[in-house]
């Protein structure tokens, strides 16, 4: 398949879980939320590096739970627990993700958070 095509693939694919999945839409918002902080503090450029991986993996293990899930929901409605442990370990994969990114977002801002106090 052509570039292009492949590129539209993924945009609805993007459309898809933005629709349908309120975690990523939360995701994207706690997102926003960072990067206006991070504009706001004016980190550093390796804080920008680390907040745009820590952003990116817990997208990318979104979008792969979700689609973990769908497949799993395909393959059978009925209680496996092949099914169950795929689900429970892709949903793992979303909360170490997202433990990640708010120790890394923590080591990142608290020490702004508190000089901005300091100096109010």
């Amino acid at each position: 398949e052509s570039f292009f095509k492949s590129q539209g693939y993924a945009r609805n694919g993007l459309k898809l879980i933005y629709k349908n999945e309120r975690n990523f839409r939360i995701d994207l918002a706690v997102a926003l939320l960072v990067v206006l902080a991070g504009i706001f503090f004016e980190i550093s450029h390796f804080e920008w590096i680390a907040i745009s991986l820590v952003i990116s993996i817990v997208f990318v293990s979104e979008v792969m739970n979700s689609a973990i899930e769908a497949l799993c929901d395909t393959v059978s409605q009925d209680f496996k627990v092949n099914i169950k442990y795929a689900k429970d370990v892709s949903a793992g994969a979303v909360l170490v993700s997202a433990i990640v990114s708010v120790i890394t977002g923590g080591i990142i801002f608290i020490p702004y958070v508190f000089d901005f106090l300091i100096h109010l």
